[in-house]
């Protein structure tokens, strides 16, 4: 008879323990004693993620007051998450006493955006964003390139599932002039 090794529960690590170690590629996140690693984003995740990132700089140049990054480290609340997109007012971005951004983000995102890859727990992703919504994130989206589907995530409210290529997609409040639609996100 075979026997399959039984594998050990892999051994939780503390929250500063998990920071001191170096960066990985692709990230890893830290979520209740637990380090998983993000599967390495393909073309399609890519493509979503870098147009959308473009889309958003484009429009936050010409309205002011909001910064958009990618792949950004956010530790907050005991978790430590690298969100595909995110969007933080201007005047919440950490900056250090001679004005720069800082390297360290303590806070939550003002709006959070995930685009799932083939891989990726949908579960794992969604309590990500339940989680920054949970610490003052406005909103946040979870965008399934597989489906051409987005679910918008706000505070207190229930889930809005866009689907349909002529649906237009809605932002948080503060983002002015936003106008994208289902078709054009996945175009």
């Amino acid at each position: 008879m075979v026997q399959t090794p039984i594998q050990a529960p892999p051994q939780k690590i503390t929250l500063a323990t998990f920071l001191e170690r170096p960066e990985t590629k692709p990230a890893s996140e830290y979520v209740q004693g637990e380090v998983t690693q993000k599967p390495m984003p393909q073309g399609e995740h890519s493509t979503l993620q870098g147009e959308f990132l473009f889309f958003l700089k484009v429009l936050f140049k010409s309205t002011g007051g909001l910064m958009a990054y990618p792949e950004l480290r956010c530790t907050f609340g005991g978790r430590s998450i690298v969100p595909d997109i995110t969007v933080f007012l201007a005047n919440r971005v950490p900056r250090t006493i001679e004005g720069r951004v800082e390297n360290v983000f303590s806070i939550a995102p003002d709006w959070t955006v995930e685009i799932l890859s083939p891989d990726q727990s949908t579960t794992r992703v969604t309590k990500n964003i339940l989680h920054c919504l949970e610490h003052g994130t406005q909103m946040g989206w979870l965008i399934d390139p597989a489906e051409e589907t987005v679910f918008v995530y706000r505070p207190g409210m229930g889930v809005d599932c866009f689907d349909t290529p002529e649906q237009r997609l809605i932002a948080p409040e503060f983002v002015e002039d936003f106008s994208l639609s289902i078709g054009e996100l996945f175009s």
